[in-house]
């Protein structure tokens, strides 16, 4: 029987990366999560996986987690609130830029041959077309977005190394949601807020108008296409989005939250405040390039994927 090979997951105790190092482990992988725990939850690591606890912005760390030598990175860690980013800017430099400064100069190290890295679709800040092709010319609107391109553009530079060139794939996700999102913190993703808010009967709060659209992506799809992606030489040195392709207004959003827990606006307060800083006004994935490279396509709408996230949610608010 061949030698299992060998994958770090960075920021492998958060929502999406702690589901994939579930999917890593199903596809035979023996893993290695690297997380700080300061949004990632430890009982969320899957027990077929070794954990550091650790921040990739500690370059001991990583040694640590490079050892033995992964055969690929997933490097998920990062600070993901455009609300703190635009709080404190310093730090959102220092985790985006410099941590993954320190999982390149690893892998270089190492001679790790593989890498892949969570960008975001907030690099394309207002694009002028939607859905955004990865052709769009980067303008990120918020300081989130701008270490998200930094980083990206450094991950790609490493595939061109005169010491030792890595095959990346950076890939630019959307609105992912699903299981495991965090109910309880006011900087996730805007479905987890509404969710949260709404099985608590708390009023929902919009942010503008609620028109603004998004682009929401549900987390095994997001998954399976990190996956497909390790061992596809045609990935290689390639920016993808991983998006469902359908924008979604907020609007929307809420009236489905509500459907899906059993009331509507009629019995269950909505409101709406100013516009948050940095927020982008309409956003969905061009997703041709990964379904031409990948053969991947967004298997899960809006509505089904609802289900197993409002089920999880009500468990967690239940749960002792």
């Amino acid at each position: 029987m061949p030698d299992l090979r060998n994958a770090v997951i960075t920021g492998g105790a958060g929502f999406i990366g702690s589901h994939l190092a579930d999917t890593m482990l199903h596809r035979g992988f023996r893993v290695c999560v690297v997380d700080n725990l300061r949004t990632g939850l430890g009982e969320q690591v899957p027990a077929g996986a070794r954990f550091i606890e650790g921040d990739v912005c500690d370059p001991d760390v990583l040694e640590r987690a490079f050892e033995p030598v992964p055969d690929v990175v997933l490097h998920l860690a990062g600070q993901a609130s455009i609300r703190l980013a635009w709080a404190n800017p310093a730090a959102d430099l220092n985790v985006n830029v410099g941590g993954t400064l320190n999982v390149l100069r690893a892998c270089r190290t190492h001679k790790v041959g593989r890498l892949l890295y969570a960008s975001s679709m907030m690099v394309y800040g207002n694009p002028d077309i939607v859905p955004t092709p990865e052709t769009a010319p980067p303008a990120p609107v918020a300081h989130y977005g701008v270490t998200k391109y930094a980083a990206e553009r450094y991950v790609q530079l490493a595939a061109d190394d005169p010491d030792h060139a890595v095959n990346v794939t950076s890939l630019r996700m959307f609105n992912v949601y699903g299981p495991r999102q965090r109910l309880d913190n006011p900087y996730q993703g805007v479905l987890a807020i509404f969710l949260g808010q709404g099985l608590r009967g708390e009023p929902i709060t919009i942010h503008s108008d609620g028109e603004q659209s998004r682009d929401f992506v549900f987390i095994d799809d997001v998954c399976r296409a990190w996956a497909d992606a390790i061992d596809c030489e045609a990935a290689y040195g390639r920016v993808l989005n991983v998006g469902s392709g359908t924008p979604t207004s907020v609007n929307t959003l809420c009236d489905t939250v509500l459907a899906a827990l059993g009331h509507s606006r009629t019995d269950h307060e909505v409101g709406y405040a100013p516009a948050q800083p940095g927020d982008v006004r309409v956003s969905a994935a061009d997703v041709a390039q990964i379904h031409e490279v990948l053969g991947w396509k967004p298997a899960t709408s809006l509505e089904d994927g609802m289900l197993p996230t409002v089920e999880w949610a009500r468990g967690e608010l239940l749960s002792p």
